[in-house]
């Protein structure tokens, strides 16, 4: 029996009404929630993703800005635009997309961005409170994840999930947002002994790592929930996720097709939390005029 599929494109537009409401509810207040992304260079997937952030941003009734900057900017100029994107009360969600020039340094410029700004959740005052468990926002893609289990209805709570990549950006967060919602994690990555025989056991199996079609029905469970993170253009110029989609297909219970479900629901998660960082905006304003 084939496994059900995901239909990323209902839990995304369902999400996105209720952010869309929430976003007007709160211009109507006088704070209109905005988001500025910056762009590095012509990375032609970077591109996209940018277009389809500023374009989910507006039809949610956000401001939105992009900075597109040319190659050959200076890790200084960033770094200037970064701090007057700080300062500027319009905006409360700074997104610099990776990847950046190898003469900039990733890690300067997410310490850069103000910690309430940082609506990614890469700064690392934010990455150590969701460590902790204290409040902050959630990083996009594993809080995406987190989301499309729960409005599927897949319980999380005492299954054994596992996490294949370690990633600051998805693999460790995603382990760390399974182990909140009280499931049991296993991370696999590169030097991962008998990777197959380990993932498996897992009820929920989360992948990755960036590699076209490296999980196929031997590394499944049957029955078990299939999340694919990864998307990969292949030789063909066709996309495909780290999962062999059409191989697990009939022993997976659950699967997220790619691409339309992960890669949507992050930028949902992204919208989310440009709104929260408005509300707080929002709230600290009105009681300072208080």
């Amino acid at each position: 029996m084939s496994a059900h599929v995901i239909n990323g494109k209902e839990i995304v537009s369902s999400y996105r009404a209720e952010i869309k409401e929430e976003a007007h509810a709160l211009t109507a207040r006088g704070t209109q929630p905005g988001l500025a992304v910056v762009i590095v260079g012509e990375d032609p997937a970077s591109q996209v993703y940018v277009r389809n952030k500023a374009k989910a941003c507006e039809e949610a009734g956000m401001y939105s800005e992009v900075h597109r900057l040319p190659e050959q900017t200076s890790e200084a100029e960033l770094l200037q635009l970064i701090r007057e994107l700080n300062g500027n009360p319009k905006i409360h969600g700074i997104l610099v997309q990776s990847p950046l020039p190898k003469h900039i340094s990733e890690e300067r410029v997410v310490e850069e961005i103000a910690v309430e700004k940082d609506v990614d959740c890469f700064h690392p005052t934010n990455v150590g409170n969701v460590t902790i468990g204290k409040d902050a926002p959630l990083p996009c893609t594993p809080a995406g994840v987190i989301q499309i289990l729960k409005k599927v209805g897949i319980p999380i709570a005492g299954k054994h999930a596992v996490v294949v990549g370690r990633s600051n950006i998805v693999g460790k967060p995603m382990a760390l947002l399974l182990l909140r919602e009280h499931a049991t994690v296993t991370i696999c990555h590169s030097r991962t002994p008998n990777m197959e025989e380990i993932t498996r056991q897992a009820d929920i199996l989360v992948v990755a790592v960036g590699k076209a079609n490296m999980i196929g029905k031997r590394h499944v469970k049957p029955g078990a929930v299939v999340v694919d993170v990864g998307i990969n253009r292949l030789d063909t110029g066709k996309l495909a996720g780290d999962v062999d989609f059409e191989d697990v297909l009939d022993t997976a219970g659950y699967i997220t097709p790619v691409p339309g479900c992960v890669g949507p629901m992050t930028i949902t998660v992204l919208l989310r939390n440009t709104l929260e960082a408005a509300k707080r905006a929002s709230q600290a304003e009105t009681a300072v005029k208080a």
